[in-house]
């Protein structure tokens, strides 16, 4: 028989991810909650590696794949994220020729479709490095691997810690590799727009 957990309002939001996955292996509706949870943030990740097509894709798979394999979740993990985002790293990884494309694109044209869906849900620093011709051309530039330690720290908002679970790498490589991707990146923008000579 399943434990009794409270209804009251604002009991869901207290439980935590690997409660709430816990407790929807005997009642599968509880399962709605992670995804109301999750879904947004991780389709804004997909959609600005992807564009939103491949990204309703990858997060509606992410979603059906962690519900079937829900009874393997470690509940020693109390935030899902991390499993969730190694689940989409992985889809995303099958769609690396499109997000080289979409880059390309955004590096010729300047215009990121992404944010006209989503521009009054993102932050304006995301904005404006999204809207960047140079920041997209360094980003198609970047190594799959080295872009994904990126992306995951600056677009999914994740530790490094975090990230290292999603690649299954050490943190010292997540380290490594984003400090190498950083580098180019801040090179490029370099690159592209020097910095004017202070008229002080």
């Amino acid at each position: 028989m399943p434990r009794a957990v409270s209804r009251a309002a604002g009991a869901e939001d207290a439980e935590t991810d690997a409660t709430v996955i816990m407790l929807s292996l005997e009642e599968p509706t509880r399962f709605g909650e992670v995804f109301r949870r999750h879904a947004p943030a991780l389709h804004r990740y997909a959609a600005r590696r992807l564009g939103g097509p491949d990204a309703d894709d990858v997060v509606a798979e992410t979603f059906h794949i962690a519900f079937r394999k829900r009874d393997r979740y470690d509940p020693a993990h109390p935030d899902a994220r991390p499993w969730l985002w190694r689940i989409a790293a992985n889809l995303v990884r099958r769609h690396h020729r499109t997000e080289t494309r979409h880059y390309r694109a955004l590096a010729r044209t300047g215009v990121d479709p992404v944010l006209e869906g989503f521009a009054d849900r993102v932050s304006a620093r995301v904005d404006a490095q999204s809207a960047s011709k140079p920041l997209a051309a360094a980003l198609a530039g970047l190594s799959a691997r080295d872009r994904d330690v990126l992306l995951l720290v600056a677009w999914g908002d994740l530790t490094y810690e975090e990230v290292a679970s999603v690649l299954s790498v050490p943190v010292g490589t997540v380290r490594s590799r984003l400090h190498r991707a950083r580098k180019r990146v801040r090179a490029a923008l370099r690159a592209a727009t020097p910095l004017k000579e202070d008229s002080r």
